[in-house]
């Protein structure tokens, strides 16, 4: 059996959530925010590279490499897509939170605008047990970084499909 790199370490569950309005119709912002392209991370406002294989219509396993301050933070993403019902989710292969799982669920507001639903469910694996303390100030931080990613990429994404038009 192969080694996942955790086996000495504890585990600690936590969850996080947000919401994030969209000025787009909910059909063309669940097509817009899995349309996967390479240049995604850069429109987060991040430096780095994003390799995309997709398996089947609705499964891709995502690549990246971003670059933080001094050090480049390597994911492996696996990623299921449900087009009925503007879900996905993702579930970290290898990363900082390995084992993560990330919901989204794009919801109609009217017939021009949406929100979407995120909830962050993360794995933090340390060397000893964390304090419940800990645990609620790395999901804090993880809770305002992506919901800052999601507010430009909420923003790139109304420009370019206003574009379109």
């Amino acid at each position: 059996m192969q080694s996942t790199g955790v086996e000495h370490l504890q585990a600690t569950s936590t969850r996080y959530e947000f919401k994030q309005r969209f000025r787009v119709p909910a059909r063309q912002a669940y097509e817009w925010c899995t349309d996967y392209r390479t240049d995604d991370l850069s429109l987060m406002g991040e430096k780095g590279y994003r390799g995309i294989q997709r398996l089947t219509e609705d499964t891709l396993i995502l690549t990246e490499s971003v670059r933080t301050g001094t050090r480049t933070v390597r994911k492996r993403k696996l990623v299921k897509l449900n087009p009925k019902e503007l879900r996905w989710y993702n579930v970290q292969l290898e990363g900082p939170f390995k084992h993560s799982t990330f919901l989204y669920h794009i919801q109609p507001e009217g017939t021009n605008a949406s929100r979407l639903r995120f909830t962050g469910l993360i794995v933090i694996y340390s060397k000893k047990k964390l304090p419940s303390r800990r645990v609620s100030r790395i999901a804090h931080m993880e809770r305002k970084f992506d919901a800052h990613a999601w507010v430009s990429l909420a923003k790139a994404m109304e420009r370019e499909i206003a574009t379109r038009k």
